[in-house]
């Protein structure tokens, strides 16, 4: 068993002040690792980074096509977005499609994440919704899915059949059986698997395009989706959706709570995850573009990935005090 590779170091005054490990692996379409770090046995949560893997069953049963939906909402249905206006009004629309309302949701209120918009809602008395829940999206393609196959509205409930579709398609993309589950933070069980294991479903996606089978059709069109709407994957300002803009090719990058990262690289073959042992963000977004830049998928010189790769810290006067870059032997 091998330990959390170095990748991130936090730099100030010339000393080295932080340090962030972890795992990281590069699959190809066949499953074979072709680069790894750390321990690519390490059994994790996925969290969001699995939302692409939790919404193949609604693609793959006929669920999304019944439904009407397009690439705008399998894009939702993989993100975790800022509950801007756009992505407010694209989820309330689909709900309302469906016939549904906000309150059906069970991934519970949270706040938007857009700053403009929250400021607003408390400025107007409003109340944060269901609606503007990061994982919203993912949840309306549960509602989607629960009412094509005539089950009961209690969703996330680990033995519901929404919930046994996504555990089905998850142990066969990840190659294995899941050794259990977390509750997420929107309710929905968060199956546990390998970085080994997310990076082998991440490379099968990556492959999926033109081959048969209900799963392969499923992963492409996701794909697809993800990396025709950047912007409701996550949102502005935000790392998945800045890298797949800067990148030189489609990719799909999808984050994770607690130091997950996953990419998807379509005309490679090749699924990428990782993560941070300490659950750091500032270190998971380094080190995605740490080896998105390796593979040559991204310019390190682009601003929109210097500013994950390599930022400065500043002080409250806005003075540079230090930086955040990758650790040596990494990336």
């Amino acid at each position: 068993m091998t330990g959390p590779h170095p990748m991130v170091e936090i730099h100030r005054g010339g000393f080295v002040e932080s340090r962030h490990g972890g795992h990281a692996v590069v699959c190809d379409s066949g499953g074979t690792i072709v680069e790894a770090w750390g321990d690519p046995d390490a059994v994790i949560l996925p969290r969001s980074a699995a939302k692409m893997l939790q919404a193949l069953p609604l693609v793959a049963s006929g669920a999304a096509r019944a439904a009407g939906l397009g690439p705008r909402q399998l894009a939702l249905a993989c993100a975790s977005h800022q509950g801007a206006p756009l992505h407010v009004a694209e989820v309330g629309t689909w709900l309302e499609r469906l016939g549904l309302r906000a309150e059906d949701l069970r991934c519970g209120p949270e706040p938007s994440r857009d700053k403009t918009l929250r400021f607003e809602m408390i400025r107007t008395g409003q109340r944060p919704g269901r609606i503007h829940n990061n994982c919203s999206g993912k949840h309306t393609g549960f509602l989607t899915l629960a009412r094509h196959l005539g089950t009961g509205p209690d969703y996330v409930a680990p033995e519901h059949p929404v919930q046994r579709a996504c555990r089905a398609h998850f142990e066969d993309m990840t190659g294995a059986p899941s050794p259990g589950f977390g509750i997420d933070g929107c309710s929905a069980p968060n199956f546990a698997t390998t970085v080994a294991g997310l990076a082998r479903a991440m490379a099968r996606m990556a492959g999926a395009a033109g081959r048969a089978g209900a799963a392969e059709q499923a992963s492409a069109a996701l794909v697809e989706a993800m990396i025709a709407h950047p912007d409701l994957v996550a949102g502005e300002g935000r790392a998945c959706t800045l890298l797949m803009r800067a990148a030189s090719e489609p990719v799909a990058i999808k984050t994770g709570a607690e130091g997950v990262f996953v990419a998807i690289l379509p005309q490679r073959g090749l699924g990428l995850a990782l993560k941070i042992a300490d659950g750091a963000t500032r270190a998971s977004e380094c080190a995605v573009a740490a080896l998105l830049v390796r593979l040559g998928v991204l310019e390190a010189g682009h601003p929109d990935v210097a500013r994950f790769l390599n930022p400065p810290i500043r002080n409250w006067d806005g003075q540079v005090t230090g930086e955040i870059r990758t650790a040596d032997r990494f990336g």
